[in-house]
């Protein structure tokens, strides 16, 4: 069954769950998440896995490392990016903080994050869980990381990317 749903996805898939509307709606979420802190959130959402993943029986865990790198996240000034990372044909959210916050907020952190996001997922609320994860890791990043009357620098895009 998982090889089916990956098979028949591709990038399109992605737009029947994230409209363009949905993805501003992201983006902006993210961008007012982030005056309130010096934290870096990214988002990004990947359709499918291709058949040699598939075959290497390749999990969203590993993907959400590559795509860490992939995407520069841990290059932060501050070792603060945090990576929400949606694999849609599992419909397996994963999150990926640098070490800086990592060390700090601990992995049952973001765990309880994904089971809240995966939650409504199954219920077919995309925007609203993928804006939930967003605001539940903003709160953690006020914590850590608060502005402090600091000027901050957008370090990575707000814009979620499609893989």
């Amino acid at each position: 069954m998982r090889y089916l749903k990956h098979i028949f996805a591709n990038r399109w898939t992605i737009r029947r769950y994230f409209s363009e509307a949905d993805l501003k709606r992201i983006t902006d979420a993210i961008a007012t998440s982030e005056l309130k802190h010096r934290g870096e959130i990214m988002f990004a959402v990947e359709a499918r896995l291709t058949t040699q993943e598939l075959l290497q029986r390749k999990t969203s865990r590993e993907k959400v490392i590559e795509a860490f790198s992939r995407l520069r996240v841990w290059d932060t000034e501050e070792n603060n990016g945090v990576l929400i990372y949606l694999l849609l044909s599992d419909r397996r959210l994963e999150i990926l903080a640098d070490r800086g916050i990592h060390k700090k907020a601990g992995p049952e952190f973001f765990e309880r994050i994904c089971r809240d996001v995966e939650s409504a997922y199954k219920s077919s609320q995309f925007l609203e869980g993928t804006i939930l994860g967003i605001q539940q890791v903003s709160n953690k990043l006020e914590e850590l990381y608060p502005r402090d009357g600091r000027i901050d620098i957008n370090e990575l895009s707000d814009k979620p990317v499609i893989l």
